[in-house]
């Protein structure tokens, strides 16, 4: 019997900080609608149409990048996952979404990104956005931000080392680029950052 579910494709939206505004939300609902697809929210905050088929897949993918969205595909630099932060969170010390903003204006063009490569932004040391399971996790705290790595879910999940302690977002947002580079130059095809991270000539250590 042939297994039906090797046809259903999907397509994946790249929301900057999960954030999803009314208009966007309207278009996503406006092309789901039309070919018949459902919407997934990922872990990773990002929206995720399912259903699409081999005949309408590339139609669903035109109709999204028409109206301005980003879509998942390799290479590209990961969209950190954050949490809510200052001021909708009584406890957040920083903007996390703007720090996220600022990541994909220095990163988000580049191209050849490896994969299993994770970035997680917390706005105080509750880490609610997760950052001390992604591979590059930002926290900040009253006397700056503090940059973990290596950190991984899974079966067997690790939490990240903290390598940078005290920075401002503009050392934020240079120290990540160094570990992503880091990461390229030591990456064949894919690998975490957890292999890398007590590496020598790793670019962070305290």
């Amino acid at each position: 019997m042939k297994d039906t579910h090797t046809n259903i494709k999907h397509v994946t939206v790249l929301l900057s900080g999960g954030l999803l505004t009314t208009e966007k939300s309207r278009e996503i609902n406006r092309i789901a609608g039309k070919y018949d697809l459902t919407q997934y929210v990922t872990t990773a905050q990002n929206m995720r149409l399912l259903g699409a088929n081999e005949e309408n897949i590339e139609e669903v993918r035109k109709a999204l990048v028409d109206k301005g969205f980003s879509l998942k595909a390799p290479g590209k630099f990961p969209m950190a996952k954050v949490c809510v932060g200052m001021p909708f969170c009584n406890l957040g010390l920083s903007d996390t979404f703007a720090l996220a903003d600022s990541l994909q204006e220095h990163y988000g063009g580049r191209t050849g990104v490896k994969p299993k490569f994770k970035i997680s932004i917390s706005g105080c040391p509750a880490s609610c956005g997760g950052s001390l399971l992604a591979d590059i996790g930002i926290i900040a705290t009253r006397k700056g931000y503090d940059v973990y790595a290596g950190g991984k879910g899974g079966p067997l999940p690790r939490v990240g080392k903290k390598v940078a302690k005290g920075l401002t977002k503009e050392e934020v947002v240079g120290a990540v680029g160094r570990i992503a580079d880091f990461h390229a130059a030591r990456t064949p095809k894919k690998q975490r950052v957890f292999k890398l991270v007590d590496d020598r000539n790793f670019p962070f250590s305290i």
